[in-house]
């Protein structure tokens, strides 16, 4: 009975900070594109932090419990469903792209920025002799600071689907653009060969070939530390 009181704390202070970190990250999409002339997310009611129109069963619940569990909490990968954007309605269409696409990771941040400021504000320390509720929330407020930020870094990886890969097609010249824009059919594959893939191949030959931890894991912490840092909690 222990060890189940034990799984489901440990589940309560990931599902929170998850459920809040994908909702509005993609909630800011479809906020982005309304505003920048597209009312489709709107119409379909995808502008909305009630988690349930988000959620994917698979890429939201099933595929990132599943493998916190086989990594023993220290992998986490899944998506939600994505908020419909017709581009060609957008104002100007190649550069509201980019922005469309930069305001879910730029939602992670702040959503990462306002958990540290709130550590700070109830001065919640990072590690010490706390207990009960205010031990969970402090333990959930820390684990929104890193799972934002994961968010963000990740999404941020210049790969169509991904945010991105969104951003670097607006921003690079058309003949780098197009070949990457191409991409996009590909990316989940892609996505599921770098990160999967990649690393059991590598495991097969004893070599570590994991991006996860060679770039994503080390940009977030160092971004962890600096959101800490400018909140004053450090």
């Amino acid at each position: 009975m222990g060890s189940l009181t034990e799984i489901v704390y440990g589940l309560s202070i990931w599902i929170v900070p998850l459920l809040l970190a994908i909702t509005l990250h993609e909630a800011a999409h479809g906020y982005a594109a309304l505003r920048l002339g597209d009312d489709t997310a709107q119409r379909l009611g995808r502008i909305s932090i009630n988690p349930l129109r988000h959620i994917d069963p698979i890429g939201t619940v099933a595929m990132p419990l599943l493998l916190l569990l086989l990594s023993s909490g220290n992998f986490m990968f899944g998506y939600a469903k994505p908020v419909p954007v017709a581009f060609h309605r957008l104002r100007n269409p190649r550069m509201d792209m980019v922005k469309v696409a930069a305001a879910g990771p730029l939602c992670n941040l702040l959503q990462a920025w306002l958990a540290a400021l709130l550590l700070h504000a109830l001065n919640l320390p990072l590690s010490g002799p706390l207990s009960g509720l205010e031990l969970w929330f402090a333990r959930m407020l820390n684990m929104a600071v890193y799972f934002n930020l994961l968010l963000a870094v990740f999404n941020m990886l210049p790969l169509p689907p991904l945010d991105g890969g969104r951003v670097a097609v607006g921003l690079l010249p058309d003949s780098l653009a197009r070949p990457l824009a191409r991409l996009e059919r590909h990316g989940f594959a892609v996505l599921l060969g770098l990160f999967f893939v990649l690393p059991w191949l590598g495991a097969q030959l004893g070599r570590n070939w994991s991006i996860f931890e060679a770039l994503i894991l080390p940009v977030t912490f160092r971004l962890r530390e600096l959101v800490l840092l400018l909140s004053g909690h450090f």
